[in-house]
């Protein structure tokens, strides 16, 4: 059986050495359309602020895919890769919403308000199968339910091939799945390096938003104090080789952005990509 190519849009910037540009993105058929087009790695389909609606996910998710864009670069993998964020918080754990989104079939979830090691490790166990303990990789034990059927049609593998790539990224080499940490707090900037030991944590996602809430600067994402909780954040997932993402890359921010070192740039609006465009040429790719 063939090696099967990278199919997660992030991970392959990420094994490119450039960084992966992403928006986030209602759930709904003609978004779904209009980003299958765009200048992406991923679109990160929102759903912590909008309603829950799994039916929506999937319904989106099938109309990003493009068959003529599948069938010129001879690859399964979609050209926009999905991903969720999931509407419970790190302390609720709940595993159920990142099990329905992976069954059918996106490549990442995103975990918001992370806040402590225990949290990471349930985050990670919900996007892992379970597994004998003498198997490779076994920590954080799995967690996931077994509902292959949707997830891998939509892969465009079959089962076992699934299964072999249905684990998370960098833990497994292989893995296609990310597991995205929201660090979004003073207790989860102070517990960052505990957090970011965890095995199998994907990507870290920076809820400026809610931290400079907290920090009593509400979004005023240039304040010194909400600068500084950022950069240690930037700077721990650098001690831990561990790609952190900006939530909101401007025209106005992105020169800086990307000379702090963030190795996933999201783009303020769906269909407002100047700043990527801009991105791509200052980073070099």
């Amino acid at each position: 059986m063939a090696e099967l190519p990278r199919l997660n849009g992030m991970i392959r910037a990420w094994e490119q050495g450039r960084p992966a540009y992403l928006t986030f993105a209602q759930a709904e058929r003609q978004t779904a359309i209009e980003v299958s087009q765009a200048p992406l790695d991923a679109v990160i389909f929102e759903m912590e602020h909008n309603a829950w609606d799994p039916n929506a996910l999937q319904d989106s998710m099938q109309y990003l895919l493009n068959r003529k864009q599948i069938l010129d670069k001879g690859s399964v993998a979609p050209v926009v890769t999905p991903i969720v964020r999931i509407p419970a918080n790190g302390a609720e754990k709940s595993q159920w919403l990142a099990k329905q989104a992976l069954d059918r079939g996106v490549y990442g979830v995103i975990f918001p308000h992370i806040s402590t090691a225990d949290q990471a490790y349930s985050a990670v166990a919900a996007c892992r199968y379970p597994r004998q303990k003498s198997a490779e990789f076994y920590e954080p034990k799995g967690a996931r339910g077994d509902g292959p059927h949707t997830c891998s049609r939509y892969w465009g593998v079959s089962q076992q091939e699934y299964y072999a790539r249905a684990d998370v990224w960098p833990l497994n080499p292989k893995g296609e799945i990310l597991a995205i940490l929201m660090i979004e707090s003073e207790e989860a900037v102070a517990n960052i390096d505990e957090i970011l030991k965890v095995p199998g944590v994907g990507a870290v996602l920076i809820g400026e938003g809610d931290l400079s809430q907290q920090l009593g600067f509400p979004r005023q994402y240039e304040h010194p104090v909400v600068h500084d909780h950022m950069s240690k954040i930037v700077a721990a997932c650098k001690r831990h080789n561990v790609p952190v993402g900006h939530p909101h890359v401007t025209s106005k921010n992105v020169d800086e952005v990307v000379r702090e070192g963030y190795r996933w740039l999201v783009s303020a609006a769906t269909r407002s990509y100047g700043a990527l465009e801009k991105a791509r040429t200052l980073a070099g790719g």
